[in-house]
């Protein structure tokens, strides 16, 4: 029975709150992976939607600087960019006492987002895998991470493909990606797709019954653990 058939919908009465919530939730999850292990290995996404959760998540008190921060995915821009994640990361994040923490990137200025891929794949390789915790979004075209629908190459969903960041080129993307690739995400020991609004909990809702196609349900159909949906109106 896959994670599809049963989601775990944790339901919130404002945006506030359910980042509250979960940073409640990953700071525990966290928390426990450095007293089990010695560290802590996060992976975040971007977008709009967690940036109050990210400012949460900062005050939370625990050993930052047994934390390594990564990104699910990002755009192949520089971090001077308004469109980086990793900007967002170090503004919204990496304040504070969890400025402590160690955060490895994605985009590496390269000659195209292929080798970009490549040398980040190379350099992220060397981190304390599997992910302890990896916080998702979803766009209203059914996308996580950087598994578009249109993506012209299928690659970073290949369950068996053995690289930890793939290059995505999706026309809906707007720039090429970079995003860890599926097997580097699923084996995470708590994955939380984090979402706002009805019109994306109604994709969610049909991604995991009457539309298998969507991105986002092979999260959900190849993941280690049971995946977590927090959701707020």
């Amino acid at each position: 029975m896959t994670a599809a058939a049963h989601p775990d919908w944790r339901v919130f009465a404002s945006s506030e709150a359910l980042a509250e919530g979960l940073a409640d939730v990953l700071a525990a999850a966290l928390t426990e992976a450095i007293k089990r292990r010695g560290k802590a290995f996060l992976a975040l996404s971007g977008g709009t939607t967690p940036k109050r959760f990210f400012a949460a998540l900062s005050r939370r008190s625990l050993d930052w600087s047994r934390v390594t921060v990564t990104l699910v995915d990002e755009r192949f821009v520089g971090e001077d960019s308004p469109r980086s994640n990793a900007a967002l990361v170090r503004g919204a994040l990496l304040t504070g006492a969890a400025a402590t923490a160690r955060f490895v990137p994605l985009y590496r200025p390269a000659a195209d987002v292929e080798a970009g891929a490549a040398e980040a794949s190379s350099v992220l390789s060397e981190l304390p895998w599997p992910l302890d915790v990896a916080a998702l979004g979803m766009g209203i075209d059914g996308h996580t991470a950087s598994f578009f629908p249109d993506a012209t190459d299928a690659a970073a969903l290949d369950p068996n493909n053995p690289s930890t960041v793939a290059a995505v080129h999706a026309q809906s993307a707007g720039e090429p990606r970079l995003t860890l690739t599926l097997p580097r995400l699923v084996e995470a020991g708590l994955i939380a797709v984090h979402i706002e609004g009805a019109e994306k909990r109604a994709v969610l809702e049909r991604a995991l019954s009457t539309e298998a196609n969507l991105p986002v349900r092979r999260v959900f159909d190849h993941a280690s653990h049971p995946v977590q949906i927090y959701w707020a109106p």
